[in-house]
């Protein structure tokens, strides 16, 4: 079964930083893409952050780009977030298209807050 497990979310300060990762099993992961989406209180999911499966491609919203980085290594998905604002804060999921559908992990909650 295809699993994506986030974790590395927290409170933390405005200008902190936070290092997410999703821990990817029961697909071949160097086969797909992998994406971070968020959801912010209230509001509907927002795409974050994409990286091909070889990891040579990757995009950004404009809202992250020149603070987050992805990157991925062996069977797990990376998202550094820096100089962290409240703006950010919310429940960051990682998902794949795989071949038998769309699959989200449980999600890793981030709270930026003085």
């Amino acid at each position: 079964d295809v699993q994506l497990v986030e974790s590395g979310g927290g409170l933390v300060q405005p200008g902190e930083s936070l290092r997410l990762s999703c821990a990817a099993s029961g697909f071949p992961f160097t086969w797909y893409d992998m994406t971070w989406v968020r959801q912010a209180p209230g509001k509907g999911p927002e795409w974050v952050s994409s990286i091909t499966r070889h990891g040579d491609n990757v995009t950004y919203a404009d809202s992250v780009k020149g603070r987050f980085t992805i990157s991925r290594h062996q069977n797990t998905v990376y998202l550094q977030m820096n100089n962290l604002n409240p703006e950010v804060t919310a429940i960051y999921y990682c998902n794949v298209d795989e071949t038998s559908g769309r699959y989200w992990g449980q999600g890793t909650q981030v709270t930026v807050s003085s």
